[in-house]
């Protein structure tokens, strides 16, 4: 049997052609109505379809769209509580092909546009990719990204906590011109979005995973979503796709069930079926859509995972293979003593010299939470390829901020230090599309704010606003070519008041300016990549630290008198949002 729909098998289907589904809002019974976006037609579904595993013969997991038919309404009597369901071929016949089923193949593509996969993961260091030289970990899919296309070696989150970093990534914007500052919850409307510029472009746009949005169920001009949001619920009617069909697939069990928490230090093997797991969820859910996606316009496709933020809970085999992992240890700085001592007994804590053992315990379980997303990415550019797909496909991929683990005896984000603040980004075109080399490492400086810019210019649009970023497809046409020569870095506070800062990098050297007391620190990122040694207080450096004060000076004294005062860098408080906060948010 086979279903399908939005967050699982349609069980009415108008006469009109098939549109954008917006907002399932899940009910008591793990059903959800689904609201459309282009047309007025109500569908309504079960939580299960779409997804991985939604009670289809043999295994067999496709996703399968009906946008090529005109349905009459029906109802078809459902096995194992799905609403909808039609013969399939099995799972033997179908893998063989390694095409769509075949009442899917009558639309050819009609475009000469690239497709566009966007993928990121949450909370990925930079330096945990073995691209980037770290021998411990195994990232072979992600690794190909790059290794076929180009790796930019110097990306960064501007402002590294989730919010924040997702709200660069929907606008092409810098801190201050979103309005996000901190972490806050992000704007419900914006004037110009990724997504909906996509989509005005003549793409069909999907998001998958984790988005953040607020609403949770804003679609910011995605045509469809599926999401997992953890264990975020901004009201008891809220369901996340993901829970929703775990539900129909375990409804005895518990999906936090390991007992690790969504922010805590320790690591644990998942303790439920590896196939209930989230990360499993999004990536079979990803390889669904591509498998039965026929559409005759081009798709821009997020595709968005949950780990390796905590809770660090891979499965077993994937803890295994980093049992006995030479793991690098820690990065600590005679500066960092004031961060020893805990700021909690919890689990949960942010600050805490936690003893050799448990960085390298807490570090297990974060490099194997990589690798299970690498895996899926596999799977996911592997379904990409079976379509023949791989060289009409623009893939990106990336993450919204990293990890300390224990770097500086400090934990989770928001710290402008590399651990926290720089990422991992990859990107592969198709062919044609660039003419230099593939395979090269970009180490000019780039942002979050550069995917917006860079999918525009595969759809060969032009921005219809200003945006901050630049297209990364132009930098690796030219990767010597006009570039911004450094990227602002900034956070208000996030944990303690003191953890309120704005930097300055352009790869090779980092200023950072702790606003609450005026403290700065300067770092020689060539020679210390790990930050072990404060540069300030040395006379030699002096003038690269004036240079780089500066260069501050300039970019936040339009901000006012709060910031700048008599050409000096002034001590505050900070504000979680600029001017610029959408205002239709609150």
């Amino acid at each position: 049997m086979a279903t399908l729909g939005d967050c699982t098998a349609a069980e009415a289907v108008s006469d009109q052609p098939p549109c954008a589904t917006s907002r399932p809002a899940a009910t008591a019974n793990g059903r959800c109505a689904l609201t459309t976006q282009d047309h007025t037609t109500a569908v309504s579904c079960s939580a299960a379809a779409l997804l991985p595993g939604g009670g289809l013969a043999g295994g067999f997991e496709s996703l399968f769209l009906i946008s090529a038919f005109r349905l009459a309404r029906f109802r078809i009597p459902a096995r194992r509580g799905m609403l909808f369901s039609v013969s399939t071929p099995t799972r033997r016949a179908v893998l063989g092909t390694a095409i769509a089923p075949a009442f899917l193949q009558g639309q050819p593509r009609k475009t000469s546009r690239p497709n566009v996969l966007f993928i990121m993961d949450d909370q990925h260091r930079g330096d945990c990719v073995r691209a980037d030289g770290n021998r411990a970990i195994h990232t072979p899919h992600i690794d190909r990204i790059g290794n076929e296309g180009a790796r930019f070696s110097r990306a960064y989150s501007t402002s590294p906590t989730c919010t924040p970093a997702r709200s660069a990534l929907l606008t092409g914007l810098s801190p201050w011109n979103h309005g996000m500052l901190h972490m806050v919850a992000m704007g419900s409307k914006y004037p110009y979005t990724k997504p909906q510029a996509m989509r005005d472009a003549g793409y069909y746009t999907m998001g998958i995973g984790k988005m953040h949005y607020n609403p949770q169920r804003a679609l910011h001009g995605f045509h469809q979503v599926l999401l997992d949001e953890s264990g975020r619920a901004q009201s008891p009617e809220f369901r996340s796709d993901y829970r929703a069909w775990f539900y129909s697939q375990a409804p005895h069990l518990n999906p936090d069930a390991t007992g690790v928490g969504f922010n805590d230090y320790p690591a644990k093997a998942y303790v439920l079926p590896e196939n209930l797991h989230p990360t499993y969820w999004t990536g079979q859910t990803a390889v669904n859509f591509l498998n039965g996606y026929n559409r005759p316009e081009p798709f821009f496709m997020k595709v968005s995972f949950a780990r390796p933020h905590s809770p660090y809970d891979p499965p077993q085999r994937f803890m295994d293979q980093y049992k006995d992992a030479d793991l690098p240890k820690a990065h600590v700085g005679k500066w960092a003593a004031k961060n020893q001592k805990r700021n909690s007994d919890k689990d949960d804590v942010w600050r805490g010299d936690l003893g050799e053992a448990q960085v390298r315990s807490s570090r297990q379980g974060y490099y194997a939470s990589i690798s299970f997303v690498d895996e899926q990415v596999g799977r996911i550019v592997d379904a990409l390829e079976r379509r023949g797909w791989l060289e009409e496909t623009l893939i990106i991929f990336t993450s919204d901020h990293g990890d300390m683990t224990g770097d500086h005896h400090l934990w989770r984000k928001s710290y402008a230090y590399e651990a926290s603040a720089r990422i991992p980004m990859a990107m592969r075109w198709p062919r044609g599309m660039v003419s230099t080399a593939r395979g090269q490492v970009i180490d000019r400086p780039v942002e979050l704010r550069d995917i917006f810019p860079t999918c525009l210019d595969a759809a060969g649009v032009e921005p219809a606003r200003k945006l901050d970023g630049a297209s990364l497809l132009n930098l690796a046409r030219n990767p010597k070519g006009e570039w911004r020569d450094a990227i602002d870095l900034e956070h208000g506070v996030c944990y303690a008041p003191e953890n309120n800062w704005n930097g300055f990098t352009d790869g090779r050297s980092k200023y950072i300016y702790h606003a609450l007391h005026g403290e700065e620190q300067l770092f020689d990122l060539q020679k210390d990549p790990g930050e072990i040694n404060d540069l300030s207080g040395v006379s030699a450096s002096e003038p690269l630290l004036r240079q780089w004060r500066q260069r501050m000076v300039a970019h936040l004294e339009g901000r006012g008198e709060k910031w700048v005062k008599g050409g000096r860098l002034q001590t505050r408080q900070a504000i979680p949002k600029s001017p610029n906060y959408p205002a239709a948010a609150g």
